[in-house]
């Protein structure tokens, strides 16, 4: 497979990509289990696909039972090198309003007990990734590029604070995140992108902000805004993506 193949990682509201022409499907085997659904293959305009729906073909995984790592060994496995993990996230800062496109540069990791590395069994010796940077910054570039080749305003640089799910954070917890420094709020971040990292694949965050994050809008998070403005979003994004042709 051609290394200029991207893959998508669709979240919320992308278990099918409508604009994907499939070429063939292929349910790849992996160590781990079996992934989300899957896998996609085809393109998006003139772009080189590989598409994997994170919570399942009818949005039926939550978020942490997703089998993070079948789904990132799977794209390793048939040669895709660059992924995109697509994310309907909360606006935590003033600037990440419902609407706003995000290219994540940073994550703080409010998760726990899941299979989080591929590094834990028949070991030799323990290993350590650098995690300093935990996008692949090339990767970044080349989405905000193509996002502005498109047309589409995206801001280039926030921190997307990973919590556990299934259930909406309350207003305590997102204001302790605030004060982490988080701009935007999510459940399915990590440990995608560390896993990744793991297997040495370029990995970018791309996500959609669907609603202020708990406490910050006028009353209860409903799915009827969530919805709303990923309707919207999704449009621009996929748009963005289908420009990583032109870069």
């Amino acid at each position: 497979m051609s290394i200029d193949v991207i893959g998508i990682i669709g979240g919320s509201g992308l278990a099918r990509l409508e604009a994907l022409d499939i070429e063939r499907r292929e349910l790849v085997s992996t160590p781990y289990g079996s992934l989300s659904a899957p896998m996609q293959f085809g393109r998006l305009g003139d772009l080189p696909v590989a598409f994997l729906p994170r919570h399942g073909s009818n949005h039926q995984i939550p978020p942490h039972m997703v089998n993070y790592r079948a789904n990132i060994w799977a794209f390793k496995e048939v040669g895709v090198e660059q992924v995109v993990g697509m994310a309907a996230v909360g606006g935590i800062s003033d600037n990440m309003v419902p609407g706003t496109l995000c290219a994540a540069d940073q994550i703080v990791d409010y998760t726990y007990d899941r299979k989080h590395t591929f590094y834990e069994q028949d070991l030799t010796t323990v290993i350590h990734i650098d995690f300093t940077e935990p996008y692949c910054e090339a990767l970044r570039q080349r989405l905000l590029a193509a996002a502005a080749t498109a047309g589409v305003e995206v801001i280039g640089q926030g921190t997307y604070g990973a919590t556990q799910g299934p259930r909406l954070e309350t207003a305590a917890e997102i204001r302790r995140m605030a004060r982490d420094g988080c701009d935007i709020v999510g459940m399915t971040g990590m440990p995608e992108a560390a896993l990744a990292r793991e297997l040495e694949l370029c990995y970018a965050n791309f996500s959609l902000v669907v609603n202020w994050a708990a406490g910050l809008g006028e009353g209860p998070i409903t799915m009827k805004e969530i919805e709303r403005h990923l309707g919207d979003a999704m449009g621009r994004a996929l748009s963005a993506i289908a420009a990583l042709a032109k870069t």
